[in-house]
């Protein structure tokens, strides 16, 4: 008994769920931690991809300038109350987009942001790259598709790992803070500055 209060604990703390939804995971998994952590982010997951529809049009704006004083980032996130904006998670998430934008240098948002002609000069890149390779052309194909697909994963922030937690994408930290404040938030745009 005691154990499993340890774990509830623990699990409420990672995860920012509830009691009664840790409870149940790890019935569901039979005490299993691990199993009842996937089942929890497996809900949370599918919790933010519905409140991702609801309107962000509150927030802040913040900064971070690293250590040395040569690289300073503004990030603006948004969310859908001032309350929320307000809390000490949400603030602690666009810290932490802050830093990773300093850390990591990302070009944009999303995947879907990057212009057109950075992903053709990376496609014509890739291409070269594969063809001094030799190999057949559907081979040659799928070469560069990878490498587009990889390269354009680290270009764009959502889709990074997490400079904190590498095994995890910036994508779940955000799900897993919509799942923490109970609203949608969004991170609307960022500048990086070096000298």
């Amino acid at each position: 008994m005691a154990s499993d209060i340890t774990k509830i604990k623990q699990l409420r703390e990672e995860t920012g769920a509830g009691m009664m939804d840790v409870k149940k995971a790890l019935d569901e998994s039979g005490s299993d931690v691990e199993g009842a952590r996937r089942i929890l982010r497996e809900r949370g997951q599918a919790a933010a991809e519905k409140k991702s529809s609801r309107e962000a049009g509150e927030g802040l704006i913040e900064s971070y300038v690293h250590f040395n004083g040569r690289i300073g980032v503004l990030v603006e996130v948004n969310c859908e109350t001032d309350f929320v904006a307000r809390t000490p998670e949400f603030k602690e998430f666009a810290r932490n987009v802050a830093l990773h934008v300093a850390s990591m240098n990302p070009v944009t948002v999303g995947v879907d942001d990057i212009p057109q002609d950075v992903l053709d000069e990376e496609r014509q890149i890739a291409e070269k790259q594969a063809a001094e390779l030799g190999k057949p052309e559907n081979v040659t194909r799928q070469i560069v598709e990878g490498r587009m697909k990889k390269r354009t994963s680290e270009m764009a922030l959502l889709t990074q790992a997490y400079v904190k937690e590498p095994d995890k994408t910036v994508e779940d930290l955000l799900k897993e803070t919509i799942q923490k404040v109970g609203e949608n938030v969004v991170i609307r745009r960022f500048v990086r500055y070096e000298l």
